[in-house]
């Protein structure tokens, strides 16, 4: 079984927008991202979960057009805060490939309490847009993949 976890993209700011929509570049990112993995991955979750927050709605939305996925349920326990251990719980529960779209800190510590069994651990870092591959198996949860919108930029760096 594999879990896809999600970042929302890049959203604007409250004060430009109370609901906080994707801005132009999460759009951009999101789009980036789920056309990339349509390409190469092949994913196909069986479930689709976002945490009702506009901008995790509108990335769900894009990536399950991208991936030609059917349905997208909102879970209120993938917001911001939600306790991570309820989804922990429901994953282990579950057999069939699973997409969430959520936030940070909520996913941060997921993917934590997934991988190193530990909510503070922090082996992943997230960022808006990108996307953390695991595989469940018999003997817990491994990283597969993690990608991120950046590498799709070139950097000062180069």
């Amino acid at each position: 079984m594999r879990i896809y976890l999600v970042q929302h993209g890049l959203a604007l700011d409250e004060s430009q927008d109370p609901n906080r929509p994707l801005s132009d570049q999460g759009l951009e990112d999101v789009t980036r991202v789920a056309g990339f993995l349509s390409l190469f991955e092949k994913p196909k979750p069986v479930h689709v979960f976002h945490s009702g927050k506009k901008r995790a709605g509108q990335t769900a939305e894009m990536i399950t057009e991208a991936w030609h996925l059917k349905s997208i349920t909102v879970s209120e326990d993938l917001s911001p805060n939600a306790n991570p251990e309820i989804w922990e719980a429901r994953l282990h529960a579950m057999f069939e490939d699973v997409l969430l779209v959520g936030h940070l800190p909520h996913l941060s510590k997921l993917a934590s309490l997934l991988i190193c069994g530990d909510l503070d651990m922090s082996p992943i870092h997230f960022r808006n847009g990108g996307v953390l591959c695991l595989e469940k198996n018999e003997s817990g949860y491994h990283v597969v993949w993690h990608i991120n919108p950046t590498m799709f930029y070139a950097t000062d760096d180069d």
